[in-house]
């Protein structure tokens, strides 16, 4: 009769399976995580700029007009009292010239 003999590691095959598969894993997880990270970054500029549209109509609403330049609105520390919005793909302040009154989201470049 043959008798098992317990062995203590892995063979190379095995370790090589298991390396082979984390490389499959991580080529279909990679891309999507990073694209992930890129719709955050875009839906994250919008909301911003839908937050200084707001501030602007704020801004009128109290006033009686709307302001002259973007930095009037997003250097008020009362529409914005921790400093203005900084875009994540940028990473600068926004400086986007007013058009109609309100910021277009379509002319800020990602």
């Amino acid at each position: 009769m043959i008798s098992w003999i317990k062995r203590k590691g892995v063979t190379l095959i095995e370790l090589l399976i298991v390396v082979l598969i984390l490389a499959a894993l991580s080529a279909i997880a990679i891309p999507r995580i990073s694209k992930a990270a890129d719709t955050a970054k875009k839906r994250l500029c919008h909301t911003n700029l839908d937050i200084i549209n707001s501030a602007i109509e704020e801004y009128r609403h109290t006033d009686g007009n709307y302001p002259s330049n973007l930095q009037e609105v997003t250097r008020n520390l009362v529409h914005f009292p921790d400093g203005a919005p900084i875009c994540p793909i940028t990473k600068s302040e926004y400086s986007n010239a007013l058009s109609d009154s309100r910021v277009d989201s379509s002319a800020h470049v990602h």
